[in-house]
């Protein structure tokens, strides 16, 4: 509790935190995941219409729940999503017919639902050690693929940071009662943003990962 009002939970993003199971999901390799989950992308952005993407999103739907996942591991936080895709949706029908934007919206929530299955199903450090083994062809023009495996890894983690600490300014402008005044948020949230990245960096540093 602070100041009488709970603690603001956690947030992982869209994409959520891996959740342990020994199911059939969760046994799968991490490589097969993320390259099933690559196929999905490519799949998506293809006119193959609203039927098909109607059977995409019900075989994501099939094995999150095959995968015994706790439904407010994979829906927390989808709002923005949803509020996207439905802004994209209508777009598309208003340009394009209502089978592309039904299409385009039922595709943009599969996508999402589907990187949702696999990070709450694999842990992170299976999932980075795929992408250093994916990235080991970068090392020929000088790009170490620790580095890369780095990046991501710093870039999932940061995200979650970013919303948590938006958050917290949010409350702090409310309870002042300068909710309405952007300043109010963005100016602290910068500032502690500002501060996590250089102690990410003093971090790095000390552990010789910045030369």
């Amino acid at each position: 509790m602070t100041g009488g009002r709970p603690l603001r939970p956690p947030w992982a993003g869209p994409l959520g935190l891996h959740h342990p199971g020994d199911s059939l999901v969760h046994r799968a390799p991490a490589a097969l995941k993320l390259a099933l989950l690559a196929v999905t992308g490519v799949v998506v952005v293809l006119p193959v219409g609203p039927a098909a993407a109607v059977g995409g999103l019900a075989l994501v739907v099939v094995a999150t729940a095959l995968a015994r996942v706790p439904w407010h591991r994979t829906t927390r936080g989808l709002l923005p999503v949803l509020v996207t895709a439905a802004a994209l949706g209508a777009y598309q029908t208003w340009a394009r017919g209502p089978a592309r934007g039904t299409e385009v919206a039922l595709d943009l929530l599969t996508l999402v639902l589907a990187g949702t299955l696999v990070t709450v199903t694999t842990r992170a450090d299976d999932l980075l050690a795929v992408v250093a083994r994916a990235a080991r062809p970068l090392r020929h023009v000088g790009l170490p693929p620790e580095t890369v495996s780095l990046t991501v890894g710093l870039f999932l983690r940061t995200v979650p940071v970013l919303v948590h600490v938006t958050g917290e300014a949010r409350d702090a402008a409310r309870a002042r009662g300068l909710e309405r005044d952007p300043r109010a948020v963005v100016v602290p949230a910068a500032v502690r943003m500002v501060g996590h990245a250089r102690t990410t960096g003093d971090a790095l540093a000390a552990r010789g990962l910045t030369d």
